[in-house]
C-alpha cells in the first residue's frame, strides 16, 4: 500500500480509501465486516462513511452503512488503527426525511452526534460537509445557471464556526468538502485564512474519473496551489470502468440493474467512450477497472482513492490497483481517448 498525508496534517492514509455506500443495502452486515477485514489486511486505513448511506437514500435504511462500521469497530477493537471519514447530508428533496434545516449549528450538532452513535466512536477524524447548501452544479449538472430569484445566506461563517467548536470539544478532528465548485471552494478556504480560528477545509471529496475529469479544469490548480486534497468518489463510475455493462449488458445485483436512474455514466457518450478505454486496457494486457483506478491512483491532487465494491473478488481487484504502473503507451492512449471523448459524464 502506498500512504499519503491528509493535507496540513501529520495522518497518514492509505492511497485507497475504503467506500462503503452499499453496506446496509446492496451489501449486509457480515460482507461489510468482512470487507473491512479483508481491506485492513491489504494495507487500507481510511474508510469513508456518511449519515446518508447506504444509497439510494431511503428512510428505511438510513444510516445502516455506519451502524455496520460501529459494530465492526466494537466487535475488532481497532478504531484507532483507522482513519475515520463522515459526512452531513445537506439540503436535498430526496434527503428531507433526514433534515430540512441544511448547516445550521443545530444541524450540524444533531449530525455529528447521530454518526457518533451508529458508528460507537468518540470521534470523526475527517467530517465533510456532503454537498452544498446552495443551489449550483453539482452531481451531473454540466453548467451553473445563475437565478437572481434564489435566495442563499451566505453562513459559511456560521458553520466553520460550528464546526471549530466540534473540534475543540474532541468530536471532530479535521473538516474538508464535498461535491464542491471552485467558488464555494476558495470561499471557504477564504473564511478560515480571514479568521485564523475557524477549521480550514483540507480536502474536497468530488467525482473523478476517466469519464468525468472536470475536477482538472480549475479545481486541481486550487488542489495544489493550496494544499487541499481530492479524495476521488466513483472512479469506477458506477461500475461503468469495469466494462461488466458493455454491450447494453445488465449483470444482477449490479448498481445500475438495481437502480436505473443511476444512469450519470451510462450515456451513449459514456458508452463510447468506455468501449475505447476497454479496448486500450486489452490491447495492453490489463484489466479495465485496474487501469481505470491507476490513472485515479497517481494523479498529483488525489490525497485517496475512494473504491467501493460489492463483492470480495471486486475489492482484491481494485486495491490491487495501487501496484500498477500505467505505461507512457496507456497514458498517450487515455489521452487520446479523453480528447475524443472529453468528459462524457459530468
Amino acid at each position: 500500500m502506498i500512504y499519503t498525508k491528509l493535507p496540513h496534517t501529520d495522518i497518514e492514509v492509505s492511497k485507497i480509501c475504503l467506500g462503503t455506500m452499499t453496506w446496509g443495502h446492496q451489501n449486509t452486515e457480515a460482507e461489510g465486516h468482512e470487507q473491512m477485514d479483508y481491506a485492513v489486511d491489504k494495507g487500507v486505513n481510511f474508510f469513508d462513511a456518511a449519515e446518508l448511506y447506504p444509497v439510494p437514500a431511503h428512510p428505511d435504511y438510513q444510516g445502516e452503512t455506519e451502524k455496520i462500521i460501529g459494530t465492526w469497530f466494537k466487535k475488532t477493537g481497532k478504531r484507532d488503527k483507522i482513519i475515520l471519514a463522515s459526512k452531513i447530508a445537506g439540503n436535498g428533496d430526496y434527503t428531507k426525511f433526514i433534515r430540512t434545516t441544511g448547516f445550521k449549528r443545530e444541524a450540524v450538532i444533531e449530525a455529528v452526534e447521530g454518526s457518533l452513535q451508529r458508528l460507537q466512536t468518540d470521534y470523526v477524524d475527517l467530517y465533510q460537509l456532503h454537498w452544498p447548501e446552495r443551489n449550483t452544479n453539482y452531481f451531473g449538472q454540466r453548467g451553473y445557471k445563475h437565478d437572481i430569484t434564489d435566495y442563499w445566506e451566505d453562513n459559511i461563517h456560521q458553520v466553520l464556526e460550528t464546526l471549530r467548536d466540534l473540534i475543540r470539544e474532541g468530536k471532530i478532528r479535521h473538516v474538508g468538502i464535498s461535491n464542491e465548485t471552485p467558488w464555494g471552494t476558495m470561499r471557504y478556504l477564504e473564511e478560515s485564512k480571514v479568521h485564523a480560528t475557524l477549521p480550514r477545509s483540507i480536502t474536497i471529496q468530488n467525482p473523478y474519473s476517466l469519464l468525468n475529469r472536470l475536477f482538472e479544469v480549475g479545481l486541481s490548480e486550487i488542489s495544489m496551489r493550496e494544499k487541499i486534497g481530492l479524495l476521488a468518489y466513483s472512479p469506477l463510475g458506477f461500475g461503468v470502468l469495469s466494462g461488466k455493462y458493455l454491450g447494453d449488458r445488465m449483470p444482477e445485483g449490479a448498481r445500475v440493474t438495481m437502480h436505473p436512474r443511476f444512469k450519470r455514466y451510462s450515456g451513449e457518450i459514456s458508452k463510447k467512450a468506455t468501449q475505447k478505454y476497454y479496448e486500450l486496457a486489452q490491447a495492453n494486457d490489463i484489466s479495465m477497472a485496474q487501469m481505470s483506478l491507476a490513472f485515479v491512483n497517481t494523479r498529483p491532487f488525489v490525497t485517496s482513492n475512494i473504491i467501493g465494491a460489492t463483492s470480495i473478488k471486486q475489492l482484491e481487484e481494485n486495491i490491487a490497483s495501487i501496484d500498477v504502473k500505467l505505461t507512457d503507451e496507456i497514458l498517450k492512449g487515455i489521452e487520446a481517448i479523453h480528447d475524443e471523448f472529453p468528459n462524457p459524464a459530468p
